[in-house]
């Protein structure tokens, strides 16, 4: 008998200002450390709060990606990424409110498997269907672009 999943859940986390700059985040039964460059007055242990967030569209890309590729029968080997983002920093430099921090969002996908570039532009269309972190930056007002080709 399959187990149904439940389609809403809450996930809970928890977390601890360990300094100024430094944070530890309690996840399931993992510790994730957030911190902030040296030069910005961190100690340099993990991600900025920033950069974790745009490491989350890295992971959630590979996850989604991979379920609709295995999904669509298309083996498109391991996923490389290469990203970059234009963030307005008014906000976090307090001079002044930012509605749109990440302007955009450029995101470039690499396959190293058989899969061809049509198929690629399937799975591609697909995950971005369903990528939860994708839709946060686009549904936020982020520009997010998304290139899939093969290695």
């Amino acid at each position: 008998m399959a187990i149904r999943q439940k389609t809403h859940v809450t996930l809970k986390l928890s977390g601890r200002g360990t300094g100024h700059a430094q944070s530890e985040i309690a996840v399931r039964d993992l510790i994730a450390v957030i911190d902030e460059p040296v030069e910005r007055g961190g100690t340099n242990l993990g991600p900025s709060p920033t950069e974790m967030a745009y490491a989350a569209l890295i992971g959630c890309t590979n996850v989604i990606g991979n379920k609709c590729a295995a999904r669509l029968g298309v083996d498109i080997g391991h996923l490389a990424f290469e990203m970059e983002v234009d963030f307005d920093r008014r906000g976090v430099l307090l001079m002044e409110e930012v509605e749109v921090p990440f302007t955009s969002i450029r995101l470039q996908v690499t396959a190293d498997g058989p899969a061809s570039q049509s198929d690629l532009d399937r799975v591609a269309a697909e995950t971005a269907k369903y990528c939860p972190i994708s839709k946060l930056y686009e549904n936020s007002g982020t520009d997010v672009t998304v290139t899939w080709a093969k290695a």
